[in-house]
């Protein structure tokens, strides 16, 4: 049963991150105003966001890319942080876009990041 519950978590932690590169694509008016205007060229930082989430989501699901996929996603996050505080920075509230109190912001940078570049340092040790 453990094994089991390992391999959920290890695919459904792929799965988020293809689903959420794939959104890029299929939103990109839900992710553009969340980067930085003090970022050059935010298509182009959306349409490369979204390729290597969903790389790396695919990279967990093989046992042989899963350690590189692990840190690239570390890497990944790591890359976000600006984007967050921006978010907080506006308010947590994107006009026409994602608005949210701004504690949820603060959540989402201090708990909810840390926890998703734990679990992609443990996606990277798992075996199976």
């Amino acid at each position: 049963m453990k094994n089991v519950l390992k391999l959920i978590f290890l695919y459904g932690f792929g799965l988020f991150f293809i689903l959420a590169g794939a959104n890029h694509f299929l939103s990109p008016d839900f992710y553009l105003p969340l980067i930085p205007p003090y970022f050059p060229f935010p298509n182009q930082i959306n349409w490369i966001s979204g390729v290597v989430e969903v790389a790396l989501g695919i990279g967990l699901w093989i046992k042989s890319f899963r350690k590189y996929a692990s840190w690239g996603i570390v890497l990944l996050l790591l890359a976000f942080i600006p984007s967050h505080v921006y978010f907080i920075q506006v308010g947590s509230c994107i006009a026409g876009g994602l608005c949210v109190p701004v504690a949820l912001g603060w959540i989402r940078l201090l708990l909810i990041h840390p926890i998703l570049i734990f679990w992609a340092f443990w996606s990277g040790k798992q075996t199976g």
